[in-house]
């Protein structure tokens, strides 16, 4: 029997949990399918439905799913609540990391590696982790002890994402705007990270969700897709992000 896919969303439709009646949906439709070791990048304009396509995908409360299904290793998803999600190996870097006032980085990961593992770790434990991929990130070390985004630049708050990322081992990541916000030396630096992380986890799958091509430079998917209007309406190889950094949208959008 072949092996399920890493990841397969089959047309999926969801709407804000709190939309009023007769509503439509943010999406319509959308199905791809992610398989161990692939980088598929999410591309479409603001609006088209991608950071609702992530929060959807990680269970959060603040969207229904109407029709459609998410399996995860051959597993329908849709009843896990979050933590499930995060426990089972599914990760999500957010585009606007929330600020976590007086609990240290060092904490953070310590209690969300435990979590994820199933364990109480030892703070040694976590430090030895920690400090290692530091020096293969190039992070300053004095960052493991500021509290969680709290006067982070940008660029900090998007490379402490590949840390956890890098720390927790999932098996899927999802990267909901990590370019945002970054100027081209901080996207490099980013992006570098992501490939260290998979050239220790080769079968990690990667979701990069993005407006821009420049980070697909970095990061070469396997297949790009184009949402527009929270349905995916093409999709093929790198060159497509090419067309799109050209060309952009409105071709898609007046065939969607």
């Amino acid at each position: 029997m072949a092996e399920a896919p890493l990841f397969e969303i089959t047309d999926l439709h969801a709407a804000p949990s709190e939309a009023a009646p007769g509503v439509g949906g943010i999406l319509n439709g959308v199905s791809l399918t992610i398989d161990s070791g692939e980088v598929h990048a999410l591309m479409g304009p603001n609006g088209s439905g991608k950071s609702t396509l992530a929060n959807v995908l990680m269970g959060s409360p603040e969207y229904t799913v109407s029709e459609g299904r998410v399996l995860y290793k051959g597993e329908d998803i849709s009843e896990w609540p979050p933590d499930t999600r995060g426990r089972e190996g599914m990760f999500l870097a957010f585009q606007y990391p929330q600020e976590v006032a007086g609990v240290p980085v060092r904490q953070f990961l310590r209690q969300a590696l435990s979590q994820r593992k199933g364990i109480d770790l030892s703070v040694l434990e976590i430090r030895i982790a920690i400090m290692e991929w530091m020096e293969r990130l190039g992070m300053d070390p004095a960052f493991a002890d500021r509290f969680l985004n709290e006067g982070f630049s940008g660029g900090e708050k998007k490379r402490n994402e590949i840390l956890q990322m890098a720390i927790l081992e999932p098996d899927l990541a999802i990267l909901d705007e990590t370019d945002s916000g970054l100027d081209i030396d901080a996207l490099k630096v980013v992006a570098d990270g992501v490939n260290e992380v998979r050239r220790e986890r080769p079968d990690l799958g990667v979701l990069v969700i993005t407006h821009y091509q420049k980070l697909l430079d970095y990061l070469t998917p396997d297949v790009v897709h184009v949402l527009i209007d929270g349905r995916i309406v093409d999709q093929g190889g790198p060159e497509l992000a090419r067309r799109l950094e050209t060309e952009g949208f409105d071709q898609w959008r007046i065939s969607a």
